[in-house]
């Protein structure tokens, strides 16, 4: 049986010497469990459901490989937008701080996982020091003033037998998990951002193709209405109302244009650019996509395609593991210590045999009154986890409802498209007939411009309409999460240790 001899102390069996403590030990490790009971959360995990009947009322084909691609922007066709995508994505200061977190979380989970592994450290010191007359000290270095040289090799362990450590770690994985889902988050939400951004672009574009085209229109009728008054076929009233119309067109481009160059420091500061770097983006060339699928199991699939469902879920398995360490503290601390070195009250001895020490330190401590400090401590883990799945489960809910949302929005938009070109084409036939019956003096230009203004109202809503088809695009690859693809597996139950919880 293999024995101990602690700085020269009688050599005993390891068990005789320490029996009593350990079966002390054992008693107060039993009743250390019945400190956190009546302790547990009280949230589960919701199941993402309720998307079923809104896939089969959107009239979007479904197809099993429709989940977005990595790079769901370039079906947009547009080589601008590719690469101002691209360059947000490389240089972006957001970006760059999501991956410093990710980096600081990194550090954490080092130092969480230092704990289990043991500790090692040298030290040496030199002590000038006078002993008591009327101490402990015997004789002769009693009463004296002597020198304490000392250098040791010092070895420390924890052994970790209700895995308080070892919890700690999983806690610090999940929550770097977490940090790393959130960065691809971000980096979603960035593209996400640029592509509605360059959408807002287009849409003013072609809003100033609009006005301008009116403001054509415009100088046309006023050069006609010259010539009807030159015919005597009209009055100075009627050239006076045609030029008063043409100021209020040039502010409105003049408005446009404002609004373009605003869009154009937007996506600049997007990029993380000033906004000289917006002048250089030209006019947007979108095109709509002509056909668009959706997943088939949406439902059942989602926790593993939207990063912010699947940082979620992260966060609920290191809140999990952070009850483990609660309920961990509750228990006997086992610690083992030990050195070995040299120690002499005089230099010229240091080195001698005789000089050497030897230790050896197993320690067990276990909290017997705390006034429910660690009582408090578990229960607001236990708060804590509840707060994570509650979060989790609210994320889910707005996930279906993103998704829902953009399926409502595509269902009605190719009716209201199709009422709309209707709408600009009976404007347009209007006024064309009214600037023909005005051209042959049968019309007043009051009607002209009537049907001038309903025709630019028209264009205009078709327009936005054209733009909201291309947003809801963008909306709807973002939704079923942009092309995410977890490159770790997303933890599709809660911790194993949670099961009693």
């Amino acid at each position: 049986m293999k024995t101990f001899n602690l700085k020269g102390a009688p050599s005993l069996p390891f068990y005789c010497r320490y029996r009593g403590q350990l079966s002390i030990a054992l008693v107060l490790t039993a009743l250390g469990g019945c400190g956190f009971s009546g302790l547990k959360p009280q949230s589960r995990l919701v199941d993402p459901t309720g998307v079923e009947q809104t896939m089969a009322d959107s009239t979007v084909p479904l197809s099993p490989a429709a989940w977005p691609t990595t790079d769901w922007w370039r079906g947009f066709k547009d080589a601008q937008l590719d690469s101002l995508v691209n360059e947000a994505l490389a240089d972006s200061p957001s970006l760059r701080a999501a991956a410093a977190r990710v980096h600081q979380a990194g550090a954490f989970e080092a130092i969480e996982a230092a704990t289990l592994l043991p500790t090692a450290d040298a030290k040496m010191s030199t002590e000038r020091e006078h002993f008591s007359a009327n101490g402990t000290t015997p004789a002769p270095v009693k009463g004296t003033w002597q020198n304490i040289d000392q250098a040791t090799f010092n070895v420390g362990y924890e052994l970790d037998f209700w895995g308080k450590n070892r919890s700690a770690v999983e806690a610090a994985v999940g929550r770097r998990h977490a940090l790393e889902v959130d960065e691809h988050a971000a980096a979603l939400m960035l593209s996400a951002s640029i592509v509605q951004a360059y959408i807002a672009l287009h849409n003013t574009y072609q809003q100033l193709d609009v006005a301008q085209a009116l403001l054509n229109q415009q100088q046309q009728i006023e050069k006609l209405t010259q010539q009807r008054f030159a015919a005597e076929l009209g009055t100075q009233i009627d050239i006076k109302q045609s030029q008063a119309s043409l100021p209020a067109s040039r502010a409105a481009i003049a408005a446009l244009k404002e609004s373009i160059e605003l869009d154009q420091n937007k996506l600049a500061a997007l990029l993380g650019k000033g906004p000289d770097r917006g002048r250089s983006i030209a006019r947007p060339r979108l095109q709509a996509s002509d056909t668009l699928t959706l997943p088939t199991h949406i439902a059942a699939e989602l926790i593993g395609h939207r990063p912010d469902v699947v940082a979620q879920r992260w966060r609920v398995e290191a809140s999990g593991h952070e009850i483990d360490v609660a309920k961990a503290r509750f228990y006997p601390n086992v610690n083992l210590t030990s050195f070995i070195g040299m120690q002499s009250l005089a230099f010229d001895t240091f080195n001698d045999r005789s000089s050497r020490i030897v230790g050896f330190s197993p320690a067990i401590s276990l909290p017997i009154f705390e006034g429910g400090r660690l009582r408090g401590n578990l229960d607001a883990q236990d708060a804590a986890y509840d707060m994570a799945v509650e979060n989790y489960n609210q994320t889910v809910v707005d996930a279906l409802r993103d998704i829902a949302d953009q399926l409502a929005s595509l269902r009605w938009l190719k009716e209201r498209l199709s009422e709309q070109n209707e709408a600009v084409a009976t404007a347009q036939a209007a006024s064309d007939l009214v600037n023909k019956r005005y051209g042959a003096g049968l019309a007043t230009y009051l009607q002209v411009l009537a049907t001038q203004n309903a025709t630019l109202a028209e264009q205009r809503r078709l327009v936005d309409l054209q733009s909201r088809g291309l947003s809801l695009q963008a909306n709807l690859s973002r939704a079923l999460g942009g092309g995410y693809r977890p490159e770790i597996a997303t933890p599709t139950n809660v911790s194993p240790t949670l099961a009693d919880k």
